[in-house]
């Protein structure tokens, strides 16, 4: 009967739903957002005791968790650490980043009215203004070579001031830590009736007040080593320079003589830039002056071979970077540090 119905549409199909509502253990009269955190006030005030809080699903994982991102200086760093240890250097300790000018430009027989001591290329300390200890016997020594000279030299012949040589610095190198290496070197030679040869570099920060463009900066990164043996020679500096940088995968090297107040002979090191298209400087060498070494008390048959070179300079070229602001102060893009690639040479 309603199937006719239906063909004959005398009636339809129709669907009712129905609804109850009633109130539940959690029903309020408006909606309240449920906490997700335990916050401080909550405990100031007590407002935990009434706040509804979300479930916490203890399966679910957490946010992942981001690791820090090592600065491409710091991985040059560590790998120009590893080839110089790997070359039977010993680090010697940087820390310090305040010296005494006796220490910074004295004891390396640079005179006292050199133009680096000035205030417009050094950054001198205002408080505490001077150092309070240095070597007392090794100081007159080293003041009697200014003035007088000796070991065939007729030093500077000017009127030491001994006040100059207590004022305090932001080093301008870290030869200031390798003066203080040698000596302790010589006055173990004392003790022991003995020298024994002995490799030392440092990486660490140096300051110098100069103006800045794509390739200086007023601080920055210095990479020293030394060696102190009997008769070396100016080839067995550029044989050893030449074995650093061959490993760091820098082998277009020229090299052009200078001059240096405390090394002599003295050669600037000039590597070339892939996207600067040009020879850069970034670094300089030479033979510690008999003036440094001899107040010291180093036998005289001993001599000592030295080089210096920035950090960034070399990493600007392993990374092809044309600025050196881009590399290292507060314009650089974290983006960089976070993409830049394991340095290996």
């Amino acid at each position: 009967i309603l199937s006719n119905l239906k063909r004959r549409k005398l009636i339809s199909m129709v669907t009712r739903k129905s609804v109850k509502i009633s109130k539940g253990p959690s029903y309020a009269p408006t909606r309240v957002k449920r906490a997700a955190d335990l916050t401080k006030e909550m405990l100031d005030s007590g407002d935990w005791k009434t706040t509804p809080f979300k479930p916490y699903n203890f399966k679910t994982l957490g946010e992942k968790v981001g690791g820090g991102y090592l600065h491409p200086l710091l991985k040059v760093r560590a790998e120009f650490r590893k080839i110089l240890m790997e070359m039977g250097f010993q680090e010697m300790p940087t820390n310090k980043w305040v010296e005494s000018s006796f220490w910074n430009f004295d004891t390396l027989f640079q005179p006292q009215s050199h133009p680096a001591r000035d205030a417009h290329d050094t950054f001198f300390i205002k408080e505490p203004r001077e150092t309070v200890k240095v070597p007392p016997d090794y100081f007159a020594k080293v003041k009697t070579m200014h003035e007088k000279g000796g070991g065939g030299s007729i030093g500077y012949r000017y009127d030491f001031d001994d006040r100059e040589a207590y004022k305090n610095l932001l080093r301008t190198h870290t030869t200031a830590i390798s003066s203080q290496m040698l000596y302790k070197l010589a006055k173990k030679c004392q003790e022991d009736g003995a020298f024994q040869p002995a490799r030392y570099f440092s990486i660490d920060r140096v300051f110098r007040n100069e103006t800045m463009d794509a390739t200086h900066l007023c601080e920055f990164h210095q990479v020293e080593g030394l060696v102190a043996d009997v008769d070396l020679s100016l080839g067995d500096l550029i044989g050893t320079i030449e074995t650093f940088f061959r490993k760091i995968g820098i082998t277009q090297l020229r090299f052009k003589p200078a001059f240096n107040p405390y090394t002599e002979p003295s050669m600037e090191i000039f590597g070339y830039h892939p996207i600067l298209k040009k020879w850069t400087e970034i670094g300089n060498s030479g033979m510690f002056r008999p003036e440094m070494l001899g107040p010291m008390g180093l036998p005289e048959n001993v001599r000592v071979i030295a080089w210096g070179l920035s950090l960034e300079r070399p990493t600007m070229i392993k990374y092809k970077i044309d600025n050196i602001r881009d590399l290292f102060g507060h314009k650089v893009e974290m983006a960089r540090t976070r993409s830049a690639p394991i340095c290996r040479f």
